[in-house]
């Protein structure tokens, strides 16, 4: 017997009901405090029964969870798109930005307003994971002045919280224009934007 390597296809109407309970879970945190929300409440939004929701998820906080392990994939895949040199991490921040600018409602409730931990500490452990892959291609030609482990910290504290303000402004800036100006910043490489 021998195992597949293909990725299972998971069944459409399996994507379609998490993502009417991940819409109304959001719309409802737009109206409730977290701790306000319950599963009866997420079915009646979602027009789905109870036995439905534990069908997907064990109780909110595991809902909450796998929601967090969603975006966090979501953004390893863009992360995966672009070769680990510093030519790239101006495009790769612009699709960061983009995909962030394209879910803004979801991001927007998760990050900004009523900031549920775990997204934020995802996001900022995967951006810490970034910054390290980078900086250690660059250690050899760098001059860094500054600990390692510090420079890691301030760099993925600073995107978090550019991103979390520009959510919480309404996005005033484009994607490309947010991007150069981290780019700035962060003493990235400019260049022309593709």
């Amino acid at each position: 017997m021998s195992m597949s390597t293909k990725p299972q296809r998971i069944d459409p109407r399996v994507l379609r009901t998490r993502q009417l309970i991940r819409d109304a879970f959001i719309e409802l945190l737009y109206e409730l405090e977290l701790e306000k929300i319950t599963v009866n409440r997420i079915s009646e939004r979602a027009t789905i029964n109870r036995v439905t929701f534990y069908l997907h998820y064990r109780d909110i906080p595991d809902m909450i969870d796998r929601l967090a392990d969603d975006m966090i994939n979501e953004i390893h895949a863009i992360l995966k798109e672009f070769p680990n040199h510093s030519d790239s991490n101006m495009q790769m921040i612009i699709k960061i930005l983009e995909h962030i600018a394209e879910n803004s409602k979801y991001y927007k409730v998760l990050l900004a307003s009523k900031r549920i931990p775990v997204f934020t500490e995802r996001l900022m452990k995967l951006f810490a994971e970034f910054i390290t892959t980078r900086m250690n291609k660059l250690e050899e030609s760098s001059t860094l002045k500054v600990q390692k482990d510090i420079a890691i910290w301030y760099g993925s504290s600073a995107i978090i919280g550019t991103i979390v303000f520009w959510l919480r402004n309404d996005l005033p800036y484009t994607p490309i224009y947010l991007a150069a100006q981290l780019s700035e910043l962060l003493h990235l490489p400019q260049q022309e934007v593709k």
